[in-house]
């Protein structure tokens, strides 16, 4: 019992800390970005509504090791200019029971747990359990992996995903494997390009059809396994203002092409959004016929 006042304290702290009011407010929509598979050096821009926070424990992550490392470094060179070797000088074999050590690691060990338990569950749990609801009218995509490809899952305009089962899957006419009987498929689209309304919430649930990848889109600040067998869902949302194209990759070594795992992520408008998606159900009818 004696502990659950500190780690309400840690959490609350820690919590705080996660907040836009701690030291920053949230940052402002970045115009008119444009990537094509190049970050440049540093972290990739953060087009997401969450990723401030996560870019925000990786800097204090960062600041901390670099503080952790400067200090031991010093006292490494310290003890070895001190109790180096000389004349006239004896080693001493008795335990040393030194203070200030012991405070240091009592201060790391709070550290952390602040940095976990206050800062780290807190984002995870908000990006990990808290769904959006049907009261905020997410746009539902289901993404599916497969060995070396994705493909992007999308249910039509009844909102609706067709049934699906591994027999129906055919890898050039059918690779999510969509029951040709099922009414609720019939307007469904699967394309191996990833398209979302920007300033609107997503839920992506991830599947893999083989083996374990690793759904990575980096200016999302979002990473997720796709594990055979379970279908793991995820959820963000791009900021106003962020349109552009973006990389999608495999975050998981997933055979020998893996390198060649990617596609692109299109953030529009919805006007944008719902205009493309029109214009392919098109050209499938068409196909098809």
């Amino acid at each position: 019992m004696r502990w659950i006042v500190p780690v309400l304290a840690i959490w609350t702290f820690g919590s705080w800390m996660a907040t836009p009011a701690f030291g920053q407010a949230t940052p402002a929509p970045t115009t008119g970005v444009k990537i094509d598979g190049e970050y440049g050096y540093g972290m990739p821009p953060d087009i997401s509504e969450h990723g401030w926070q996560m870019d925000r424990i990786i800097n204090v992550l960062h600041v901390f090791m670099f503080l952790l490392f400067g200090g031991w470094a010093v006292f490494f060179v310290h003890t070895l200019m001190r109790y180096r070797q000389r004349p006239g000088h004896t080693a001493k074999y008795e335990l040393l029971h030194a203070k200030p050590a012991k405070l240091v690691e009592v201060a790391v060990i709070i550290f952390e747990a602040v940095l976990l338990i206050g800062m780290s569950m807190p984002v995870w749990a908000s990006v990990k359990n808290d769904l959006p609801t049907a009261a905020d009218k997410p746009v539902r995509i289901r993404v599916i992996a497969e060995q070396f490809a994705w493909n992007f899952h999308y249910p039509g305009t009844d909102g609706v995903f067709g049934k699906t089962a591994p027999r129906f899957i055919d890898l050039a006419l059918n690779p999510a494997g969509i029951d040709p009987e099922d009414p609720a498929g019939k307007d469904d689209l699967v394309q191996g390009q990833f398209h979302i309304p920007v300033n609107e919430k997503i839920i992506c649930d991830i599947s893999s059809k083989d083996v374990i990848h690793s759904f990575f889109l980096p200016v999302m600040r979002v990473k997720q396994d796709a594990i055979p067998g379970m279908r793991i869902p995820v959820w963000f949302k791009a900021r106003e203002g962020t349109e552009g194209t973006y990389e999608v990759a495999c975050a998981q070594l997933c055979g020998n092409n893996h390198y060649n795992m990617k596609a692109l992520m299109v953030v529009e408008s919805r006007s944008a959004f719902d205009a493309w998606y029109k214009k392919k159900k098109t050209v499938e009818e068409f196909t098809d016929e």
